[in-house]
């Protein structure tokens, strides 16, 4: 048990150390985002299982707050609706169960985050296709050889792991550091529109 328990913290760090080749990725991850919530988009988060506790969790260190006091920022998870879930499962396939929500709440100068650890996630990748049409901007998490979900993204980030824990791990980092630096852009007084009231 002891060695299991030392095999798996040392996988853990070694992913979580080569995560230093996508910081150019975090920082552009983090720039789109901001700008996104500057001029009163929203950020949509969505993914299965436990990309889909991931998505809502993200999505609530920015509603309420990740270390500090601040405004409210604009963030909603795609997974949370279980009477949407079931009723668009239902009436038209698991397959398009983010698609219905993504043609009726985004818009332009939205951005949505798919999470998917193989990057083949057909309701993922099929809602990421559906926001291009609507333009809004789409970044991927995954991992691995990153599967398809690049080609449905402007900003893909893909964890050098091929482990699903490992991968998952890392996107709950990658999270952090994108809540992080967005609560320090909204305290440094560039509030998101929509806080500022009329000029």
């Amino acid at each position: 048990m002891h060695d299991l328990i030392a095999d798996t913290l040392a996988a853990h760090v070694r992913v979580i150390q080569r995560l230093d080749r996508l910081m150019p990725q975090i920082e552009r991850f983090a720039e789109r985002a901001w700008a996104c919530l500057r001029d009163g988009g929203r950020v949509f988060w969505m993914g299965n299982g436990g990309s889909a506790a991931d998505s809502q969790h993200l999505a609530a260190e920015l509603v309420g707050r990740f270390e500090r006091e601040r405004p409210g920022l604009a963030s909603i998870a795609l997974t949370t609706d279980s009477s949407i879930l079931t009723s668009v499962s239902n009436d038209y396939g698991f397959e398009s169960v983010f698609t219905r929500q993504v043609e009726a709440l985004c818009r332009p100068g939205d951005l949505l985050v798919g999470l998917s650890t193989s990057g083949n996630s057909a309701n993922v990748l099929r809602a990421l296709e559906r926001a291009g049409e609507l333009g809004v901007y789409r970044v991927g998490l995954t991992g691995g050889t990153g599967g398809r979900l690049g080609a449905c993204c402007e900003l893909c980030l893909v964890v050098p792991d091929a482990s699903t824990a490992r991968i998952q791990e890392a996107h709950i980092l990658i999270g952090h550091i994108l809540c992080d630096l967005l609560e320090r852009r909204a305290l440094a007084g560039e509030a998101p529109a929509g806080e500022l009231g009329a000029d």
